[in-house]
């Protein structure tokens, strides 16, 4: 990244985190080096990011994935399409998917749960002051709950900060990402 922010000492878990991140990815991706700086920080968007993407949901780790791309794809956000570009390529098994996302989520053929899911999280990133009663009735018609459309505009809101904060810093994305599921 564009900053030279010295690294902390890292708490156990933070460091633990590191390693499982390692074993299981066979690196650590440079969004949590960037945090690295302040270990406070770092647990926060940690916990927030794992609590968003792989806690309990009634949508599915590919649809947050999905969501995070498109959000990312209306930033522009290189880091995390490349990252989740990646992620959808790998959840969905279907390796066109995540790079016409990337590029034009509406090219691609979505369920018509899917298509309304992604119009919302677009919507909240451009022109947040027009969502309006209409756009989460338009959620509940595709077969969202409350629940879902609580967790559908978190993922969307918690992309929209991470894209700014990648950008804001130049943040580019691991070399490994590129080459996944493809």
């Amino acid at each position: 990244m564009a900053l030279a922010l010295p690294e902390v000492e890292l708490s156990a878990e933070n460091q633990a985190y590191f390693a499982k991140c390692q074993e299981k990815l066979g690196f650590v991706p440079y969004v949590l080096l960037a945090y690295a700086h302040d270990d406070a920080k770092l647990t926060a968007f940690a916990a927030f990011y794992n609590d968003l993407m792989l806690g309990p949901s009634g949508l599915s780790k590919l649809e947050r994935e999905m969501i995070a791309v498109a959000v990312s794809s209306v930033n522009r956000c290189y880091y995390c399409l490349t990252a989740h570009g990646a992620a959808v390529r790998q959840l969905s098994g279907d390796p066109v998917l995540g790079e016409l996302m990337a590029m034009n989520y509406r090219a691609a053929a979505l369920s018509p749960r899917h298509r309304s899911m992604l119009d919302f999280a677009v919507k909240l990133s451009e022109t947040p002051y027009l969502v309006e009663e209409g756009d989460r009735e338009a959620l509940r018609a595709a077969g969202f709950g409350e629940r879902d459309i609580w967790d559908i505009g978190a993922v969307a809101s918690f992309f929209n900060m991470s894209n700014r904060m990648a950008s804001a810093v130049d943040m580019r994305p691991n070399a490994e990402y590129h080459g996944q599921k493809r």
